[in-house]
């Protein structure tokens, strides 16, 4: 994990409905961001893989994230048909042992996450799928399922980033969503961690969206960011 450059632990989630919007940011950000994550959003505007291809020719890090959650068959298809475009990671749900088996198994090159507990959730919202365990315990065993069936690092917010890391080891991704460098602002993000604090419980990457996007001056937030990581790590 140390390995990792520090400005690739900033993840910029470029969480938007165009193309043309996705290319707007990435010129504004310019080299304050090297790593993107491409979601549900863009994909659904016919964009996704245009923009996934200018991040490249544009020397970026890429990070798909997805979720795949299908049958094993499927989501084997899905991850094999990522794994032939420049991407460094990519996510699927942890939540089924053949599934992710079929996904490690296609994942060439692409470094797979599971998904534990979405960040937008906390115990009562486990409690309503009938998991009586706090989001701790849950992620907890998801994360060790999904490492012992092939992925090579897990998706969960910096609340749990220290147990997952003394259960895990050192060299897992724990990629920490839900990043709120002012702490809580009261958005749908529940289980919430600032920068610092991420780090040193043991994250590898931290993805970042609306604290740079709603800045008022997004790259010097972005910027921002990256020093205070690089501190982090001296």
């Amino acid at each position: 994990m140390t390995e990792i450059p520090s400005r690739d632990r900033l993840i910029f989630a470029l969480d938007v409905p165009s193309a043309a919007e996705a290319r707007r940011w990435i010129d504004l950000l310019g080299d304050a961001i090297t790593y993107y994550k491409l979601g549900m959003e863009l994909l659904t505007s016919g964009d996704y893989f245009r923009v996934l291809e200018d991040l490249a020719g544009r020397g970026k890090q890429i990070f798909v994230d997805l979720k795949f959650h299908d049958v094993p068959a499927t989501v084997g298809h899905a991850v094999a048909g990522i794994a032939r475009y420049p991407v460094g990671l990519c996510t699927i749900h942890a939540q089924q042992s053949g599934m992710i088996e079929a996904a490690a198994a296609a994942k060439g090159s692409v470094k797979l996450l599971g998904v534990t507990v979405l960040t937008s959730m906390d115990a009562s919202d486990l409690a309503e799928l009938g998991i009586t365990r706090g989001p701790e315990a849950q992620v907890l065993d998801r994360a060790r399922a999904a490492l012992r069936h092939g992925c090579d690092g897990v998706v969960a917010s910096g609340q749990e980033a220290g147990a997952l890391r003394s259960a895990l080891g050192p060299e897992a991704l724990i990629v920490c969503p839900g990043i709120r460098p002012g702490g809580p602002v009261g958005d749908d993000q529940k289980r919430t961690v600032d920068v610092a604090t991420a780090f040193a419980r043991g994250a590898s990457h931290i993805v970042v969206g609306r604290p740079i996007r709603q800045a008022a001056d997004p790259r010097a937030a972005a910027e921002a960011m990256q020093a205070e990581i690089a501190a982090c790590f001296k």
